[in-house]
């Protein structure tokens, strides 16, 4: 059922969607097979009661207003509450139908995400799997905002709100080419890294912020680092063996499974470790098939991440070690 057009989704909540979404009443009573006449009444009911515009009526369209921005977020908000209710109703006949959003990060989507979704598909078919690809600041804020059901991210830290279903650490260490001169080292230090150049992920992200505070050092060297916040140029980079990178071995996966990368871990034993999870709200009721697939994704994640360090394990011991 299309939330759109739902008659359980308040009709001049969907009217304002729909406008805000097509640009135009025109377009959207075509959206909702309804008269431009009764949506231009509808909010400007809306309008008249609120004290406040909600469009600003341009000459090519409609545009929301703060105002109207607001009424937008009230109306996702209560989409997403149908689509839970909708879930737990479908489930109370005996149905795995539904929807659920879960967030995710940018390194996810070509590493355990696809097999994990095609696996999703075969187990609960009735199940429409929305993919937000986000920071882990925009995870949490994300989960504790309704906006998603289920989070996998890197250090989501413990807190009242948050039920983190899985945690692993994930020791930091140097992502290089596999025929790159450290990868037949057993472990590397921060020197030897910044002997290579480096390429670094943004400050979007826990790990430079952490090179930033511990090692700024490391960021200002003879050979200044390419900063990125695109992981899969940074993983472009690796492979190509022009750099090297410092990050988790989760973040480079797909490249230690398929033998192109090399994950070497570094000799400062006092490194922070990263962390990854598998979260959901712990303010909002979840329907008992988006806690199913929570668990089957934190199920999915660690055996994901134990085969890496298994491969990862095997390449390093048949590499011959440097004299």
């Amino acid at each position: 059922m299309s939330n759109l057009h739902s008659p359980l989704h308040p009709k001049a909540l969907r009217y304002v969607a729909a406008v805000a979404q097509l640009g135009s009443v025109q377009a959207a009573a075509r959206e909702v097979s309804i008269s431009a006449s009764a949506i231009d009444r509808q909010i400007l009911i809306l309008e008249e009661d609120l004290g406040v515009p909600l469009f600003e009526r341009l000459p090519r369209g409609m545009r929301l207003t703060a105002a109207g921005e607001l009424l937008l977020a009230l109306s996702q908000r209560w989409k997403a509450d149908l689509n839970r209710t909708l879930s737990d109703i479908k489930q109370l006949q005996g149905v795995n139908h539904g929807q659920l959003r879960l967030a995710a990060m940018d390194s996810h989507a070509n590493g355990f995400l696809p097999d994990f979704l095609q696996v999703a598909a075969r187990e609960h078919p009735g199940i429409v799997i929305d993919i937000e690809i986000v920071s882990p600041d925009e995870a949490v804020t994300h989960l504790l905002s309704g906006d998603v059901d289920i989070a996998v991210a890197f250090n989501l830290k413990p807190q009242r709100d948050l039920n983190l279903i899985w945690s692993a650490e994930l020791p930091l260490g140097c992502a290089v080419a596999a025929a790159h001169p450290l990868a037949a080292l057993a472990e590397v230090g921060f020197k030897e890294v910044a002997a290579w150049p480096l390429a670094a992920q943004s400050r979007a992200l826990a790990i430079r912020r952490y090179l930033e505070k511990r090692h700024g050092w490391l960021l200002q060297e003879a050979r200044p680092p390419l900063v990125t916040n695109s992981l899969q140029l940074v993983k472009s980079l690796v492979r190509s063996g022009s750099h090297v990178a410092l990050t988790s071995e989760l973040d480079v996966g797909p490249e230690v499974l398929d033998g192109s990368v090399v994950f070497v871990p570094l000799r400062d034993r006092n490194a922070q470790a990263q962390s990854v999870s598998v979260a959901t709200s712990a303010s909002r009721p979840l329907p008992r098939i988006a806690r199913i697939v929570a668990e089957s994704l934190a199920v999915h994640v660690d055996l994901h991440l134990q085969r890496v360090r298994q491969v990862g394990a095997e390449t390093k011991r048949k590499e011959p070690v440097p004299r």
